[in-house]
């Protein structure tokens, strides 16, 4: 009995003290954070003025290095090839800490080919070449500097508390996430056979909500992308004459209507899924009839055999429209799927997806951890787990201002969402609440 006793007492008094431990432990991330923010802010506002475009990054990606030096880890730049081979701009930082798992933490470093509208005293007046040689405006449209930011706060909260994890931090700075190859580049540079295979990764996007709150979506968090190109071959004439030709802009405007059956009518409609004709072009003159048409299509779903039913069925259909139209066998549609402009879904492990939302229920309180659903955007982090084998997880961090979260809720005007001319994340407290977040989770995995 005295045994049994002593043993429960011992019990209770590692609870108390666990818990005094995990108290202590979040008074000094908040202090850390609080110590951080007016140069974070700073670094934030010097990152949005000056974005980068994806395959470009080369100041960003130098930031980014610096500051994880400074903090103490061992950093290595020029991380990913790409399939023209040229090398990328990743950045990876490692901080060994004693024995214990690895633990893989992402940001992204590329901006958008968008003309910034914000109006805000730091917003950016980039202006760079597209693939294409023309030039555009450039701007952190997606919150890219938001991740860039976190994720230096967090890389130097990790140096400050090694006394309450151990293990391997592996901080990846992410190039060319906006044309979805950047995790690609990184991995065929032999990324995990040069710096070690983590054993958990996990990565924060902003978000839509209201700032000072996250969310985590278990199992599917954003659809595959798959980029489509599809040639509709005719036969050229004048305009005059459209019968001694085979008009290819009209197949292809029959092809984008029939286009829309492939989901509604070869989908079942508790699997969600998109096509999209993003861009057509065709033609030189109003009274020429061309020879051809070029379509270019991106393709959303959850699902791999969605995926697959999807591309047969935009085969199918560019090659009936043509059938119908009477094409000559030789001038049948070009069909080609673009794999380096393709990427699966994001796939968050179930059981680690538990473990952050109980991490974030007990660290930020349950009243700031909000249920939100699967989006149909795209991501490439998901590559990282090398086909779910390493469990991953992206989670959503609020970024905007509360006051107009409500405002649009009780009018239906929506707010300018990413990739708008307009979005404008609202800094404090998106920077404390992620850094905040993603430290306190990467302690408890750390364990």
């Amino acid at each position: 009995m005295q045994t049994r006793q002593a043993i429960a007492v011992c019990a209770v008094t590692a609870m108390v003290l666990a818990g005094a431990t995990a108290k202590a432990v979040a008074q000094e991330v908040s202090s850390l954070v609080s110590q951080q923010l007016p140069g974070l802010l700073t670094t934030y506002k010097e990152l949005h003025a000056a974005p980068e475009l994806s395959h470009h990054e080369a100041a960003t990606s130098a930031l980014f290095a610096v500051e994880l030096r400074k903090a103490g880890y061992t950093v290595t730049e020029h991380i990913g090839k790409y399939p023209d081979g040229s090398q990328a701009f990743g950045v990876v930082g490692i901080l060994k800490n004693g024995a214990g798992p690895t633990l893989l933490i992402r940001t992204d470093l590329d901006a958008l080919p968008v003309t910034e509208k914000t109006s805000l005293p730091y917003a950016s007046t980039q202006r760079s070449k597209n693939p294409a040689g023309l030039e555009v405006g450039v701007m952190h449209a997606c919150g890219h500097d938001i991740h860039i930011t976190t994720m230096i706060g967090v890389a130097r909260n990790m140096a400050a508390l090694k006394g309450q994890w151990h293990g391997t931090l592996m901080v990846i700075g992410q190039p060319s996430e906006e044309t979805i190859d950047g995790a690609k580049a990184m991995l065929a540079d032999r990324l995990y056979e040069r710096f070690g295979r983590p054993d958990m990764a996990i990565a924060l996007h902003d978000a839509n909500f209201a700032a000072g709150k996250v969310s985590v979506v278990s199992g599917p968090a954003l659809a595959s992308s798959t980029s489509i190109d599809v040639v509709m071959r005719g036969v050229g004439s004048h305009g005059a004459a459209p019968e001694a030709g085979k008009d290819p802009i009209v197949m292809a405007s029959e092809f984008v209507v029939e286009a829309q059956t492939i989901v509604s009518r070869s989908v079942a409609p508790d699997q969600p899924a998109v096509v999209t004709v993003g861009d057509i072009h065709g033609g030189t003159k109003r009274n020429i009839i061309p020879d051809e048409v070029k379509m270019e299509l991106t393709t959303r779903c959850y699902s791999e055999a969605v995926r697959q039913r999807i591309i047969d069925g935009v085969r199918r259909t560019a090659k009936g429209v043509a059938i119908a139209a009477g094409v000559p066998e030789d001038r049948m549609p070009i069909v080609t799927v673009l794999d380096d402009e393709s990427t699966p879904a994001t796939v968050n492990d179930a059981a680690l997806s538990e473990r952050l939302q109980k991490i974030f229920v007990a660290k930020l309180g349950a009243e700031n951890v909000v249920e939100k659903k699967p989006i149909m955007g795209s991501e490439d982090f998901g590559l990282f787990s090398l086909d779910h084998k390493i469990p991953a997880v992206m989670f959503w961090l609020g970024a905007y201002d509360p006051a107009k979260v409500a405002e649009s809720e009780r009018t239906g005007v929506a707010l300018p969402s990413p990739h708008s001319p307009f979005f404008a994340p609202l800094p404090e407290p998106t920077l404390r609440t992620g850094v905040t977040a993603m430290t306190d989770a990467a302690i408890a995995l750390l364990q």
